[in-house]
């Protein structure tokens, strides 16, 4: 019997409060990072009106700004105008940083101090960090291998963002949140349901001073400059059914850090699947790499894409978990949700040969350390926001397919017994 559902994934822009504070926490990692790329960094952020607090742990050999930095980035998201309670100038910093506890740096310690390409030996005496469970995941759904609905409502919230910057509806403010409904039928995307734009404005727009015509103004301008440019290259369009609906209280003036607090850390399910997926729990901002809440999903990610990319899989989600000091994850799980066109015990076995789990072979593999400093001081922060995955407009180690070759060789020798079914 044909199932009928709706599945719903929401994005939030630059602006958000807790999007503010995931993008400080990694404008400090990443300058921690290009200065001294042993920086063990936990960096924490608080925002509120007029206020930002940094805290967390930080034990590094460089020395930066951290004031500098939040208001520098504050000012890059566009809160430039003291009126609107929060502004990058006149906004006050409060820092409260300590170094990283020696009980937790133990278990990573080597890693940090070796210079050189560690050996696999090497490798597996380096464990993890802490302990925890990562998920990743892909599905082919979108080219970018991601959901439809989280992909769909990330892209509006960067063309939101992207039409206020460059002027072209220069009513906007920072601070807005998108969110996609769509129509699946038997598990495929057939349909678009709802879309839902709440984004800040000024509160009047030029002559227009009522509330009533600035929403009508917004909700036409929004199709025409956002809704419509976004939706130019997918097949999947709205129809004359589907539902927009744009700031459903009436109007939203008092927005961002002034209209509510923001929090590092807690639009982990924006930053990853949208709800699509499972979530190991652990926020990414703010975290050295050396943290497997980050690195690890990363390879998770990395692993699910180059399975759903190779043909072996139309869905994939890949699940590892750590002990603390234990450098091999102590459980590995590769879900394709009956999706498999192979054998899902050989697919795990293939993983586990071919993939890199370990923290410290992570780090090595991606670069992960490193990239601040290759990349011009400026690497984590760009994922702190619009999503850490399936971002066609950046170059992440972690969303190569440079495996799909080796996969499918790994199951159409003679000596797998299998040929993929693509």
């Amino acid at each position: 019997m044909s199932r009928r559902y709706l599945f719903t994934s929401e994005s939030v822009t630059e602006g958000h409060p807790d999007k503010v504070c995931d993008q400080i926490s990694d404008t400090i990692l990443d300058a921690l990072l290009y200065h001294d790329d042993r920086s063990r960094v936990a960096a924490e952020v608080v925002v509120n009106t007029g206020l930002v607090l940094i805290t967390g742990e930080i034990t590094s050999k460089a020395h930066v700004n951290f004031v500098e930095l939040a208001r520098q980035k504050i000012a890059e998201i566009g809160y430039t105008d003291a009126k609107n309670g929060f502004c990058s100038d006149s906004c006050a910093v409060l820092v409260a940083v300590d170094e990283q506890s020696p009980d937790i740096a133990q278990g990573v310690t080597e890693a940090h101090e070796q210079r050189k390409s560690l050996s696999s030996d090497e490798l597996d005496r380096i464990g993890a960090g802490d302990q925890g469970l990562m998920f990743g995941y892909a599905c082919n759904e979108t080219p970018e291998l991601m959901p439809l609905p989280i992909s769909l409502a990330h892209r509006i919230s960067r063309r939101l963002a992207a039409v206020r910057k460059t002027g072209e509806l220069s009513y906007l403010r920072p601070d807005g949140k998108t969110q996609v409904s769509i129509v699946y039928e038997d598990g495929k995307p057939v349909g678009i349901d709802t879309i839902l734009v709440s984004t800040q404005h000024t509160e009047t727009i030029g002559s227009i001073t009522d509330n009533d015509g600035v929403q009508k103004k917004i909700k036409s301008d929004l199709w025409e400059a956002v809704i419509q440019p976004v939706f130019n290259d997918i097949d999947l369009k709205p129809s004359q059914e589907s539902r927009f609906l744009v700031n459903p209280t009436g109007k939203f003036v008092i927005g961002g850090p002034q209209g509510d607090a923001g929090l590092t850390g807690r639009k982990i399910i924006v930053d990853t699947y949208g709800g699509y997926s499972r979530h190991g729990g652990g926020a990414f901002s703010g975290k050295d790499p050396t943290k497997v809440d980050r690195s690890a999903a990363y390879a998770c990610r990395y692993v699910a894409k180059n399975i759903v990319a190779a043909g072996l899989a139309d869905k994939c989600e890949v699940q590892v978990s750590y002990a603390i000091g234990v450098a091999r994850p102590v459980s590995i799980l590769v879900d394709t949700f009956g999706t498999a066109k192979v054998d899902e015990d050989k697919l795990l076995d293939v993983v586990k040969e071919h993939f890199e789990l370990r923290p410290a072979g992570i780090l090595q593999n991606f670069n992960l350390r490193e990239l601040p400093s290759k990349r011009g001081g400026r690497f984590y922060q760009d994922v702190a926001a619009y999503g850490h995955f399936g971002r066609t407009d950046l170059d992440l180690p972690w969303e190569a397919t440079d495996k799909v070759a080796l996969l499918k060789d790994a199951f159409s020798s003679p000596l797998s017994g299998m040929t993929v079914g693509v």
